[in-house]
């Protein structure tokens, strides 16, 4: 059994005085999650705590800073997390987290870090995420910076699905099923309630329906099957994907051969 990091590097723990030259040049690690509904049997911040944990492991492999996790996410949609009919889920509107994120992301340019690496953990943030690293003009912005950003199950191999998950209804239909019940029970024990729903007929991906038949898109907030879900499992995916995040940054992954492209040598500039 690997065990949990029990060190790693805050930012939030820097002072003003020490942020600039401790901070330029390194790698900064960010979760973006969110507090949304998860089926009768999860808490309600599944989607922050899964993405915050990757973070702090991720940090701590690539000596990297952690910065404090984002706990608001866009809307909860019903064919990927069951929809705002259910109570808890507390959300932003697409426009506004994409201006959030902008203004984030404008105040960590400033910053020059080395690396920033994005693990979002929540699945109608994604697109929206993406949207607002684009809309900020990263090759001036970020001119000397590496950005990789994806959601944590963007690292699962095809060969660990068919291993471990033969029945995988896709991700958008994996919303308190299968994977995010282990990992949580992995994770956050405490928090899994005993009593664990599943839902046979998950959602078709992509198709977005009105009106909507509540009790054929959900059990009870759960979009999948919980069937086998384990501690054990869920350990052996965070792992996974924990240690294909830092092959995948190690590696330089889109990132041309000769360095950063700037916005000096995109312009032809010395």
């Amino acid at each position: 059994m690997r065990r949990r990091t029990t060190t790693v590097r805050r930012y939030g723990d820097l002072t003003s005085a020490q942020v600039g030259s401790t901070v330029e040049g390194s790698t900064l690690v960010w979760a973006v999650g969110g507090l949304e509904q998860h089926g009768p049997h999860l808490p309600l911040s599944v989607d922050h705590d899964i993405p915050s944990a990757i973070a702090e492991e991720v940090a701590a492999a690539l000596d990297g800073y952690l910065l404090p996790s984002q706990p608001i996410s866009a809307r909860s949609l019903p064919q990927s997390g069951g929809g705002l009919h259910l109570p808890g889920t507390v959300h932003l509107r697409g426009t506004t987290l994409v201006e959030y994120l902008t203004d984030c992301l404008r105040g960590l340019s400033e910053l020059r870090p080395g690396r920033l690496v994005i693990i979002n953990g929540h699945y109608e943030n994604e697109g929206l995420l993406f949207e607002a690293i684009d809309g900020c003009r990263p090759t001036d912005l970020f001119r000397d910076t590496v950005i990789l950003a994806a959601s944590w199950w963007s690292f699962v191999h095809g060969s660990f699905l068919a291993r471990e998950l033969p029945d995988f209804p896709g991700w958008h239909a994996e919303h308190a099923g299968l994977t995010e019940t282990s990992l949580m029970l992995y994770l956050r024990p405490d928090t899994v309630r005993a009593s664990r729903p599943g839902h046979d007929t998950p959602p078709l991906a992509g198709v977005y329906v009105h009106p909507l038949d509540v009790s054929r898109m959900s059990n009870q907030g759960v979009l999948s099957s919980t069937e086998g879900a384990s501690a054990d499992l869920g350990e052996r995916l965070f792992w996974h994907v924990v240690d294909n995040v830092c092959e995948l940054v190690r590696s330089g992954y889109g990132v041309p051969r000769e360095g950063l492209v700037t916005a000096d040598r995109a312009e032809g500039r010395p």
